[in-house]
């Protein structure tokens, strides 16, 4: 138990310092993943520049409809696929920061949990006689809380993998999609 002022507010003062680097963490991880987002869109801008202007050049050059639209055909398939492995990539970023976010979180709250914990029988070990019930209800709650993230973070985790699910059959009926196109162009 805290007997005095100054053990009190050397706990406190910890548990601060816990949460704020807690919060850097979290902070440092959406950071890396936002630094990843916009490499990839600086990346697909530049490409894309670059491949519009080929394109635009090849289908100005071409001598009759014929070869213009060829060309055209020709281009679509390829766009398609950059298209979805740029989807690919981005749900990838995504899901590894999530991952990284939940990890991060999960092993604070693991932390914390442990400290609340010791800190309850520390402060159970003097409690007067008669606050048995206080004492229960106190570990009934932090009991709730612990089982309530677990929930929150199944059902996450189980949304994370439904997104992915669903990218990865939204990516199967595209390219199913764009390569009858391009055969029946053909």
């Amino acid at each position: 138990m805290y007997t005095t002022p100054e053990q009190f507010l050397a706990a406190s003062k910890n548990g601060f310092e816990a949460q704020f680097a807690a919060l850097t963490a979290l902070n440092k991880k959406a950071f890396e993943g936002f630094e990843q987002f916009v490499s990839l869109n600086v990346n697909a801008a530049k490409a894309t520049f670059e491949e519009s202007t080929a394109a635009a050049q090849q289908l100005v050059s071409a001598k009759d409809a014929q070869e213009f639209f060829n060309l055209t055909t020709a281009q679509a398939k390829p766009n398609a696929e950059k298209a979805l492995a740029y989807g690919r990539h981005l749900a990838t970023i995504t899901s590894a920061t999530q991952q990284e976010f939940t990890k991060a979180v999960e092993a604070h709250i693991a932390e914390t949990n442990a400290k609340v914990i010791s800190l309850i029988d520390e402060v159970t070990k003097n409690a007067p006689a008669g606050s048995e019930q206080a004492v229960t209800a106190l570990k009934t709650v932090v009991g709730n809380i612990n089982a309530g993230y677990e929930q929150l973070s199944k059902t996450t985790k189980q949304a994370v993998a439904t997104l992915e699910e669903n990218l990865a059959n939204a990516t199967k009926q595209f390219t199913q999609a764009a390569e009858k196109t391009t055969a029946k162009k053909k």
